[in-house]
């Protein structure tokens, strides 16, 4: 047995025809691979029954949220993350596919007959219980509902070790002077308002508004009225929470509501901030349709959403596996061309496109930063799996916007006035700086934070 991973790494580079970029240590004590790789860790045979029933990539990730296997110690997850990504992607690689053929052939009888001296063949090991099954027609309403939950209905306190005290749950705006992710999240919530141009007496509604961190601060730094929706029952309870100990329950309402059930528009603006990517091509054209219908005319949209490069010629759009399961069930990622160009069909006029990539990346490593000092807690307030789940995808998805496979993007829309009037000044730096409050300044009669508090969160920062 003391040759175990030696066996499967010649068995595994033998079937794909080239050496994987890692090291096998398997549950015998036995290691094998390339010399200075990272090293996986084989805990026991359920780890390859977990890949041979379900090869690929879902079912790498069946095996380690379930512990079966684990990064060596010593071993840096984001190196074994970039070289799993880039080894993938090699065209030989991509190449490759499985048939009778295969599996009979030569490679293939090597590679079964090693896997089972191994003891791999066996019942099909039972996924983990975070793996999401959606059921009902894509997209209903109610279908909607449940994938939300199972995301971010994991447990408010979780969240909070995550983002820290802002509880913003998308990119932050990473400014020279930034020095902490708080700083940075603060930056891309003021950005927002200076983008939309807010000013007080507007009507502002936040699509998809979590735990209510941008409508508190369009409304104490704005003088902003604001509406902020959510499908998530826990994100709505401690919004609504947090909007009452601001003493702003007079501007600030949080509805259990989804996007397409909002009845009492026109708003002067709205935001959407990390949610459109819940919408689902097939309804992309009517959320941007019943955006566009709730703005005055003049009113300004800013859309805040994630984007996958364009389609390899004659490949079809297939999301990850591990986030369709585990993370986002049924998120759907468009490149930004088509996003623009629906939202123009709908009737905007698209004023400015903004790149924030870096900063995502920069932002995912602050928050797997903060669950890693936090492991223990996160632990115990949702269980080994969910918090593998929250760290390998937080951590996949920083490697992912930092090497161009995945984007984020602010878009800047406006319905103009029956006359095409957009009310925008004519330089970006002018719209930018034209909203009728200084940022981060309270405006006249709203609340002031408590010494040591921002509207930012009422928690003591977690780092």
């Amino acid at each position: 047995m003391a040759e175990l991973a030696r066996r499967l790494v010649e068995a595994l580079d033998g079937l794909l025809g080239v050496s994987v970029p890692l090291r096998i240590q398997a549950w015998d004590g036995s290691v094998a691979g390339p010399p200075g790789a990272p090293t996986l860790v084989l805990r026991n045979r359920r780890a390859l029954r977990h890949l041979l029933w379900q090869p690929g990539e879902l079912g790498l990730v069946r095996a380690y949220v379930s512990g079966d296997l684990e990064v060596a110690p010593g071993t840096d997850l984001y190196e074994v993350l970039r070289d799993v990504a880039h080894f993938v992607e090699r065209p030989e690689i991509r190449r490759l596919r499985f048939g009778p053929a295969e599996v009979v052939g030569v490679k293939g009888r090597r590679a079964a007959g090693a896997l089972l001296r191994a003891g791999a063949l066996g019942p099909r090991p039972v996924p983990p219980p975070e793996e999401a099954r959606p059921a009902g027609r894509l997209h209903s309403r109610s279908r909607d509902r449940a994938s939300i939950s199972h995301h971010y209905d994991v447990g408010n306190d979780f969240y909070a070790l995550v983002l820290g005290p802002s509880l913003v749950y998308s990119c932050a705006y990473w400014e020279p002077a930034a020095r902490s992710l708080e700083a940075a999240q603060e930056a891309k919530l003021d950005l927002i308002c200076r983008k939309l141009g807010l000013r007080p007496g507007m009507r502002l509604l936040d699509v998809g508004s979590g735990w209510g961190s941008l409508v508190l601060h369009a409304a104490r730094h704005y003088g902003v009225t604001a509406v902020g929706v959510s499908i998530s029952a826990e994100q709505v309870a401690l919004a609504r929470q947090r909007v009452e100990e601001a003493g702003l329950a007079d501007r600030v309402e949080i509805r259990l509501q989804d996007y397409r059930e909002i009845p009492d528009g026109p708003f002067d603006a709205i935001s959407s901030v990390g949610m459109a990517e819940h919408v689902g091509a097939a309804q992309y054209r009517a959320y941007a349709e019943g955006l566009y219908r709730l703005l005055v005319p003049g009113g300004r949209l800013l859309n805040h959403q994630i984007a996958r490069r364009p389609d390899v010629p004659g490949e079809p759009y297939r999301p990850s596996p591990f986030i369709d399961r585990y993370v986002f069930p049924d998120g759907e990622l468009s490149p930004v061309g088509p996003t623009v160009s629906l939202l123009e069909e709908a009737g905007f006029e698209v004023r400015d496109v903004e790149s924030l990539r870096e900063h995502y990346g920069l932002t995912l490593r602050e928050w797997v930063a903060n669950l890693e000092a936090h492991w223990t807690e996160a632990v115990r307030l949702v269980g080994r799996g969910r918090a593998r789940v929250w760290r390998l995808y937080m951590a996949a998805s920083a490697l992912a916007f930092e090497e161009n496979r995945i984007g984020v993007n602010q878009i800047l829309a406006v319905r103009t006035t029956a006359g095409g009037s957009a009310g925008l000044a004519a330089t970006r730096e002018e719209w930018l700086r034209s909203s009728g409050t200084a940022p981060h300044q309270p405006v006249p009669g709203a609340p002031a934070a408590a010494p040591g508090e921002s509207d930012l969160g009422d928690r003591r920062s977690v780092r």
